[in-house]
């Protein structure tokens, strides 16, 4: 098991297609092929169902995925940790967020950053929720910053960096008065991401820690600078960061409506791989982040197990 037929491996996995896998590994389809039926041989079984379909793993292929994975991760922890030990390390990082995080958070922080350490290079990529953790899992990204979901996973460390305010809103011209409880607000309607994004986990966290049914979705957006747009159009209410309101808000699009009960709000962490040797470039970006986009000082940054 080399790492060149694991990463082909994973590849055909995520796609579920020989053809789109072939063309990520920058390999023939025969080659590719030839690559699986080796793996297969080697370890003794049948790693994927073939039908009309597409290609899924059987159950000895999710079992494989999982090491596949770690093997990979460890193989480029080594090759970083020797780096670092020669002296060699390359001072860059990928980092992946959210975009309005991006822009209303990361942005003035790491233009800071990088006067400080002009030596360390940023790759940013924007995805979302579900893709940042699944990139931070394939090592696509060196970290990433997002909203936390509560969702335990071993393989990551996580550091909580502030609280983020949830706020609702309404458009300018909405018939809308401000809600008198929250039961009044699940009969109104609402503006949100669809099912699985993170905006829309704690969409839904807010009513139900209040043990108030959700309201009734009349439209669904894939991002919240669309969901703001709609909102100041009249389509409805819209329960978002406060940090993604503030040009909205500022035109006069979009009112802040007050929060019937305690004010929901989304703690903003930073997530990264648990390895035995950290690279240089990233240890510093931990230490800046905890230092600077934290309102807590940095002995208070809580470490915990997350996902």
């Amino acid at each position: 098991m080399n790492p060149r037929q694991l990463k082909t491996f994973l590849a055909v996995i995520r796609h579920e297609n020989l053809t789109r896998a072939a063309a990520e590994v920058n390999l023939a389809q025969s080659s590719l092929s030839d690559q699986i039926q080796a793996l297969e041989e080697e370890v003794g079984a049948d790693l994927f169902l073939r039908s009309r379909q597409g290609v899924i793993p059987t159950p000895a292929g999710a079992v494989l995925k999982t090491y596949a994975e770690e093997i990979l991760a460890l193989n480029d922890e080594a090759k970083a940790a020797v780096s670092a030990a020669a002296g060699n390390a390359e001072q860059s990082i990928t980092l992946g967020t959210l975009e309005i995080i991006a822009a209303e958070r990361l942005a003035p922080w790491l233009s800071l950053f990088r006067k400080k350490n002009p030596d360390v290079n940023f790759k940013i990529k924007i995805r979302g929720s579900g893709e940042l953790l699944a990139q931070l899992q394939q090592g696509s990204i060196d970290i990433a910053f997002t909203f936390d979901r509560r969702q335990q996973d071993e393989r990551f460390l996580t550091r909580r960096i502030c609280s983020e305010p949830l706020v609702l809103i309404a458009g300018r011209d909405f018939q809308a008065r401000p809600p008198e409880s929250l039961a009044a607000l699940s009969t109104a309607p609402f503006v949100a991401t669809e099912t699985g994004c993170v905006y829309r986990y704690l969409f839904d966290t807010a009513f139900a820690e209040a043990h108030i049914a959700a309201p009734s979705i009349v439209t669904e957006a894939d991002s919240i600078a669309t969901i703001i747009r709609l909102v100041a159009s009249g389509t409805g209410y819209g329960l978002v960061p406060r940090l993604a309101v503030g040009p909205a808000a500022t035109r006069g699009d979009v009112v802040e409506l007050p929060w019937p009960g305690n004010p929901p709000s989304a703690s903003l962490v930073m997530m990264w791989r648990r390895r035995r040797v950290q690279p240089p470039a990233l240890s510093l970006l931990l230490q800046s982040a905890s230092e600077e986009l934290s309102p807590l000082r940095p002995g208070d940054a809580r470490l915990r197990h997350a996902g």
